[in-house]
């Protein structure tokens, strides 16, 4: 049978995206294909749990409008389906002089950007509100929350079906193949057909694009983030969330502390090349993957523009203490022995030919298709104001 739509991909962004083509078109059939035997289980499953209220992001890019908007939208969500959540509010840190002009930029954006209640804080201001963090200035932003994206998933996955729509999972597209208007899907089951596809694959968003016989936008890289747990005990170190102001040499957050809405706190994420697209551990080798990689002349380029930067993250992702000693920027009283082995996660970043991360969402579109090439965080937040950004490209506004 034929579908009027087909979603490839059951992350968080698949399932927003299902869910907002049929709030905007009741009735039609809609078939949501997933790969794994599972809903969410890679960027979706693997994220750091964090609500961000849009304080990084270019004013008027993508990002920060559906970071912002996105945010509304999946707290009035979770409210809905129930799904634990917390606006905690976070705090980003100036540790050194030379962050504090940073630090008042971000505070510009935050406010272009359209986020309520920021105030900056003086260093005792900090300490009312991370009792154990040092600086000299920081921003408090109450919006920014944490939050069960499993649940998330979980809830979406529940309306989906609720209104009309199939999820089918172990169904890894193998072929997609175009012919008088109608797009053809082979997985690894079963063939399907339908007029109008999303593909949002995540890790594997740039090969989709190939396989459908259009030209990627810019290439998917994989970065690997490490986490490390903070020992029961020594948890109160962190009450919410604690993050560094960003450095504007190295295109990542840096490391900071999470406290998780399941209970724990979690310090991280470092960045390094994952060998793998789905490479959890320095253990996970894929051959093609790391040769895709490594032959990408803008990878290259990157690491030359980084070289140092690069050099450090892999040695602090080696090196229990010289994680332990980014985090004392932030909270001086964390110790080595305060950190336990905690999970990571591979980020699908899209880089250009010249080297630069594209920084902002991006889509690939052709008659009847519509690729999602570039989403990294904060699309879990963003992920039902993608979605609805997605069927308003498809012309579906409800």
């Amino acid at each position: 049978m034929k579908r009027d739509f087909i979603i490839i991909g059951g992350g968080i962004v698949g399932l927003a995206t299902a869910l907002r083509i049929l709030e905007a078109k009741p009735g039609k059939q809609l078939l949501l294909l997933e790969k794994e035997s599972s809903l969410g289980q890679h960027q979706t499953g693997h994220n750091s749990g964090v609500l961000h209220a849009g304080l990084y992001y270019k004013p008027g890019s993508l990002k920060a409008k559906l970071a912002v908007q996105g945010l509304r939208e999946v707290v009035a969500f979770c409210q809905k389906h129930k799904v634990r959540h917390e606006q905690c509010g976070k705090i980003v840190v100036a540790t050194e002089p030379d962050e504090l002009p940073r630090l008042e930029k971000l505070m510009g954006r935050g406010v272009a950007n359209g986020l309520k209640g920021l105030r900056k804080l003086s260093p005792e201001e900090i300490r009312e509100i991370e009792p154990h963090a040092a600086g000299l200035a920081a921003i408090h932003v109450p919006e920014e929350g944490i939050v069960d994206y499993a649940g998330v998933v979980e809830a979406m996955a529940k309306e989906i079906r609720a209104l009309g729509g199939e999820i089918r999972n172990g169904e890894r597209v193998e072929g997609l193949k175009e012919a008088r208007g109608i797009w053809r899907v082979e997985t690894s089951n079963d063939t399907y057909e339908t007029n109008q596809m999303v593909v949002c694959a995540g890790l594997h968003s740039d090969r989709m694009v190939l396989r459908s016989g259009m030209k990627p936008s810019a290439k998917i890289i994989p970065f690997r983030g490490e986490y490390f747990m903070i020992r029961k005990e020594r948890q109160f170190l962190a009450r919410n969330l604690i993050y560094p102001v960003p450095d504007p040499q190295f295109p990542f957050l840096g490391v900071h502390f999470t406290r998780m809405v399941k209970g724990g706190v979690e310090a991280g994420p470092n960045a390094v090349l994952a060998m793998a697209r789905e490479g959890y551990t320095w253990g996970d080798i894929n051959i093609r993957d790391l040769g895709e990689s490594l032959s990408f002349p803008g990878l290259w380029k990157f690491m030359l523009k980084y070289p140092s930067i690069c050099s450090y993250e892999i040695w602090r992702s080696i090196s229990r203490r010289e994680f332990c000693r980014s985090l004392q920027k932030l909270v001086p009283e964390i110790c080595e022995d305060d950190l336990e082995m905690g999970s990571s996660g591979v980020r699908a970043q899209a880089m250009s030919l010249d080297g630069a991360l594209v920084e902002d969402f991006s889509f690939v579109e052709g008659p009847g298709i519509l690729h999602v090439v570039n989403a990294p965080s904060p699309a879990a937040t963003a992920s039902l104001a993608i979605g609805r950004h997605i069927a308003d490209r498809l012309g579906l506004k409800s």
